[in-house]
C-alpha cells in the first residue's frame, strides 16, 4: 500500500551538493528515513523525520552536512547533502516505519534506492 521513490541521485565531485527527494504515497506517515548502503558495507542510518513535529535526527557521519526535511502537500521527503566526499557513496535508500527509531528493522516500506556517487 505504501510506495516509495526515491529521485535525485548523480554523480558529483568531492565538496559539492546533492538534493535527493522521496515521494510517498499511501497509509499514515510516521517517521521517514534515509539509509544508505555502500559496496561492502552494511546498510546504515542517514536521517529521519517525525511526520508530525518535524523532529530530526541524524547520523554522526552527516552531522552538519545533511539536512532532512518535508513537503507535507505532496507527501515529500527530502535530504540536502553538502561538502560530500567519496565516503558518501552509496546507494541512498528512504524509508517509512511506525516508530522513531535508527535501525532499519524498524522500517516496514523501502524504496528502490538512489545512487549517489562522489568523485575525488
Amino acid at each position: 500500500q505504501v510506495q516509495l521513490v526515491e529521485s535525485g541521485g548523480g554523480l558529483v565531485q568531492a565538496g559539492g551538493s546533492l538534493r535527493l527527494s522521496c515521494a510517498a504515497s499511501g497509509r499514515t506517515f510516521s517517521t521517514m528515513g534515509w539509509f544508505r548502503q555502500a559496496p561492502g558495507k552494511e546498510r546504515e542510518f542517514v536521517a529521519a523525520i517525525n511526520w508530525s513535529d518535524d523532529t530530526t535526527r541524524y547520523a554522526d557521519s552527516v552531522k552538519g552536512r545533511f539536512t532532512i526535511s518535508r513537503g507535507n502537500a505532496k507527501n515529500t521527503v527530502y535530504l540536502r547533502m553538502h561538502s560530500l566526499n567519496p565516503e558518501d557513496t552509496a546507494v541512498y535508500y528512504c524509508a517509512q516505519g511506525p516508530l522513531w527509531s535508527s535501525r532499519s528493522q524498524s522500517y516496514d516500506y523501502w524504496g528502490q534506492g538512489t545512487q549517489v556517487t562522489v568523485s575525488s
